[in-house]
């Protein structure tokens, strides 16, 4: 394990110049102090866990302090924000403060949200506040403890600093990991700035350093296109298999390793419904649960606008149509285990569609359905289920033919049943009360809160005793909690 002062740096995006990125310090912020730390971010650079616990470590991530080695950026970029073009975009409120690498030779991003004004601020004051800081937090833990391709979260430095929204707030600084946050919006700058020769730098970049597998392909950037493609499609499917709705699925916030992250007015879902819209500023429904899909699709096009010189446009089409067929097979996985099948049969997709539609009409809650389903043997599970939906006639006629699907797939014991289902139905999920409940107590100054949160959601389908009010369908008011971009 290290200490702070020996992690070793290597800024190979910061390599890449001027073009790239803007050099800026961090603003600190008014008497930093630690909210959060996750230990399994800090584990992936090798750093010791009481090292959160030090003055320095609120310094350094409340922008008091910098290593030597690091080379702060705010990286510019464009993108489609809500179907329209905005040609300059860029890190308005984050910085890039270096690139890590840990023992095992893996590289990680420093970046710094809420680190102050930079270049590409706009009319932004390049803040962050408390309550966006530790949902992001919150978020991306939580969906890797799911198996959700996402970036990480270090922690959460809190401070004094006043910060203006809809009404006064406390600044903050979340301090976010992943192997590149290079973006859709990336690619899209330099190809409508036409700038060929940084386009190319940047494809050579992302090329050498995160899909060097593709170079032993005849092509090696419609390989790394095609692999773009499938991990935008593996992560949207499990988005939609455990109800994870984005909020702002802009380009500029889709990431070229297909990874989540740029986490703003996200949601689970409680109860089912293929609609919801989880961003209230999302009028028209853009960004729905159901609309995830065919938007992952839209922004992969987007993308391949982009790489038209690099790759034919008959070669981006057929790379493309490959979106639906990866969606639909990681989706279908997905539920099969969910439901707790081991086998495929052709019609598991009608299945799974017929107890969604079940579940729209009905109000019963995405998570917990799932998760009693696996409770007990199939008979005994559907008939304690059954008073949860309005149309009892086609849910019975739907849990015989689950019935005999369960039947047909393999001589299991109940226990291997309810072992294998509750290792692919978590009982904790992030709910958006829970999240709200977490940052009004830290708000108050109190932060065990949003600690406890974060050690149940990093064991989601471990049932964890003490814990049984973090498994409970929310209350009324936990279900309409509006959420915006505004952070």
């Amino acid at each position: 394990m290290k200490a702070l002062d020996e992690l070793t740096f290597d800024n190979r995006f910061a390599r890449l110049g001027d073009a790239f990125s803007t050099h800026v310090l961090p603003e600190p912020l008014d008497e930093p102090r630690l909210v959060v730390a996750s230990n399994a971010a800090m584990a992936l650079l090798d750093l010791d866990p009481a090292v959160a616990e030090t003055p320095v470590f609120a310094e350094l991530f409340g922008g008091h302090k910098l290593w030597a080695e690091a080379e702060p950026r705010a990286m510019v970029y464009s993108g489609h924000q809500f179907g329209g073009y905005t040609p300059q975009l860029g890190d308005g409120r984050g910085l890039l403060l270096g690139e890590v690498y840990n023992q095992a030779g893996e590289h990680w991003d420093l970046h710094l949200k809420g680190a102050g004004m930079t270049p590409y601020s706009r009319m932004g004051d390049g803040r962050a506040v408390l309550r966006s800081s530790i949902r992001e937090f919150l978020a991306s833990e939580a969906l890797h403890a799911l198996g959700i391709p996402s970036s990480r979260a270090l922690c959460v430095i809190g401070s004094s600093t006043p910060v203006w929204r809809e009404k006064q707030e406390r600044g903050a600084m979340v301090l976010r990991l992943a192997p590149s946050h290079v973006r859709f919006g990336h690619f899209e700058y330099f190809y409508y700035t036409k700038k060929p020769e940084q386009q190319a730098e940047l494809a050579e970049h992302v090329l050498n350093l995160h899909y060097p597998e593709c170079r032993e392909q005849p092509e090696p950037y419609l390989a790394m296109f095609r692999e773009i493609v499938e991990r935008n499609a593996e992560m949207i499917a499990k988005w939609q298999a455990y109800g994870f709705c984005h909020g702002v699925m802009n380009t500029d916030n889709m990431s070229i390793l297909g990874i989540t992250f740029d986490f703003g007015p996200f949601a689970f879902l409680d109860d089912f419904d293929a609609h919801f819209i989880c961003n209230h500023s999302d009028h028209e429904g853009r960004y729905s649960f159901s609309n995830q899909v065919p938007i992952g699709q839209w922004n992969l096009s987007a993308l391949a606008q982009a790489l038209t010189p690099f790759i034919s446009v008959d070669a981006l089409k057929e790379a493309l149509g490959l979106y639906l067929p990866f969606y639909q097979a990681h989706y279908l996985d997905l539920m099969r285990r969910r439901l707790g099948l081991t086998t495929a049969e052709d019609d598991d997709q009608k299945l799974v569609e017929g107890l969604l539609k079940l579940m729209q009409n009905s109000g019963v809650d995405y998570t917990l359905l799932f998760r009693r389903l696996g409770d007990e043997s199939a008979e005994l599970a559907v008939t304690r289920l059954r008073d949860d939906f309005v149309d009892l006639a086609g849910f019975d006629a739907w849990a015989q033919l689950y019935k005999d699907r369960v039947a047909r797939d393999g001589d299991y014991s109940e226990e291997q049943r309810r072992e294998r289902m509750h290792a692919a139905n978590p009982l904790y999920i992030l709910r958006n009360y829970l999240a709200q409940n977490a940052i009004a107590a830290a708000e108050a100054g109190d932060y065990s809160e949003v600690r406890r949160l974060h050690e149940v959601l990093s064991k989601p389908f471990e049932e964890q005793a003490g814990m049984e009010q973090y498994a409970q369908r929310p209350p009324d008011w936990g279900k309409h909690l509006e959420i915006s971009c505004s952070s």
